[in-house]
């Protein structure tokens, strides 16, 4: 079995899109952590409401090419398409990071390849891992987060 940190994010129907994604993950892996629920504001050039973002931490047996398909299925399922890049979405689930394993292929990139630049990944992971250690910068995601901003990450009741 593989640790899969899986960040899910939302801004269309967050709260309804980011509770079917946690059941349909753990319907079919062994979720072993979640963090808090955190509101972000958006970035990019599309005007849209806020995010609502968190990170798991789940077992699978899976690779990671099926653990994608896994993911992309769920998206589907809730609507997802990709149509305006960094554009509102009904559910957003990226794989950060899986073990130690660093893998750069044109469909799938491990450690996700901006995780280490993103407030909003990094807040929630340090909330059950702190220690993790980015295979290919060898900083932890607590080292990771005092080079990045906070500003727009806020902390909300919201539970998975």
């Amino acid at each position: 079995m593989r640790t899969a940190y899986i960040a899910l994010g939302s801004n269309i129907s967050p709260e309804k899109n980011l509770r079917a994604a946690m059941h349909a993950l753990r319907q079919q892996t062994m979720v072993e952590a979640v963090s808090h629920v955190y509101r972000t504001a958006p970035w990019g050039l599309v005007p849209q409401g806020d995010f609502l973002n968190a990170v798991l931490a789940l077992l699978t047996d899976l690779e990671p090419p099926k653990l994608l398909d896994l993911l992309q299925g769920i998206e589907r399922r809730a609507g997802r398409t990709h149509t305006i890049r960094y554009g509102p979405r009904t559910l957003d689930l990226d794989i950060l990071a899986m073990d130690g394993l660093v893998l750069r292929s044109p469909r799938l990139m491990i450690p996700h390849v901006e995780m280490h630049n993103r407030g909003f990944v990094l807040v929630p992971l340090c909330d059950f891992a702190p220690n993790w250690r980015h295979p290919v910068l060898g900083k932890s995601a607590r080292e990771l987060l005092k080079s990045v901003s906070r500003d727009g990450i806020e902390r909300t009741d919201v539970a998975l």
